[in-house]
């Protein structure tokens, strides 16, 4: 397996250096030759955002022989991609090599043309700027990563790991991706996709205004309650039917997913701050059961609410440091 990884000015070490030891691994460890080039775009040096000269580097043409051809980010201002990098994108792709976008990487191959009415996923933060630079790409903010086999793209920074274990499970087997992860000492497998890291939102409705704000601002402090749209309607001295279309107005959603949104988002709060059980959360947050609880929450985040503690927990942190 050829493997080429473009490189740029100003690009983070860890970008770089995720799919060099991923996939340097595999060679290092005699489980497949694997050869790994990284180039620049005019074959010279380049200094990475943390101030180290990448001199060992070649030029564009690596990515003409290259299996795979990945783009691990991409330049936080977000450019087009010059004409000389959709062209090689292209031929790479038309002679069968497989693309892979890591983190903002996906916005080169989306300027390509390749991810067209398909799927894809990049860093949380700039999932709308993929949509709005991309309009015809199907962005889904919440995958670790998706593969279409011939394009893969992955969510921001550390998900370039799953994604480059993912890329070694599919050449080469579960057996030596596993091996692969022992040896780096990471999950070969991670539960749950980007939307559990994804900051809670600071657009709560504690400071909108008028009566739509008013009932949002009683609502977060009844979550525990069943929260109608009568119930809501009533505080504001409003029609249900007016409550609801105003709402939506004012908020863009359903009353009902604003309410399922808040009650997640403190649920979160409840997981990561204290060490109540599953089920006095799901009280607390007004889910009707854990059952219901861990259903919803699992849609939304793509983990469970036991698995989240585990990972995101400062009290749990808080303890194994102690």
């Amino acid at each position: 397996m050829r493997i080429a990884i473009h490189a740029f000015d100003g690009m983070t070490m860890f970008h770089l250096s995720t799919p060099l030891a991923v996939f340097g691994e595999v060679t290092r460890s005699g489980l497949a030759e694997w050869e790994t080039a990284v180039f620049s775009d005019d074959g010279q040096p380049v200094r990475t955002a943390e101030g180290l000269l990448i001199a060992d580097i070649s030029g564009p043409e690596v990515a003409d022989e290259a299996d795979l051809l990945i783009f691990p980010s991409w330049p936080t201002d977000l450019p087009p991609a010059e004409q000389p990098l959709v062209d090689m994108v292209a031929a790479a792709h038309g002679r069968g090599a497989t693309i892979a976008g890591l983190c903002l990487g996906t916005f080169p191959v989306a300027h390509s043309g390749l991810l067209d009415g398909r799927t894809a996923v990049t860093h949380w933060l700039k999932s709308d700027a993929l949509a709005s630079q991309a309009p015809n790409v199907q962005v889904r903010p919440a995958a670790l990563y998706i593969d279409h086999g011939d394009v893969l793209t992955s969510a921001g920074t550390a998900s370039a790991l799953d994604a480059c274990l993912h890329l070694v499970r599919t050449s080469l087997g579960a057996e030596v991706a596993t091996a692969v992860a022992r040896r780096l000492v990471i999950a070969p497998h991670r539960d749950g996709g980007q939307a559990q890291y994804i900051e809670r939102p600071l657009d709560d409705g504690a400071a909108a205004e008028g009566p739509i704000g008013a009932a949002m601002d009683w609502a977060l402090h009844h979550l525990e309650e069943p929260l109608t749209i009568e119930a809501l309607a009533e505080q504001v001295q409003m029609s249900p039917r007016n409550f609801s279309r105003r709402f939506r107005e004012y908020a863009g959603v359903s009353p009902a997913k604003w309410i399922l949104a808040r009650r997640l988002d403190e649920a979160r709060r409840l997981l990561e701050t204290t060490e109540l059980p599953i089920r006095e959360v799901a009280q607390a947050c007004g889910f009707a059961s854990p059952v219901t609880f861990r259903q919803n929450f699992v849609t939304a985040y793509g983990t469970t609410p036991t698995a989240y503690r585990h990972h995101f927990s400062d009290v749990e942190a808080t303890r194994m440091s102690g």
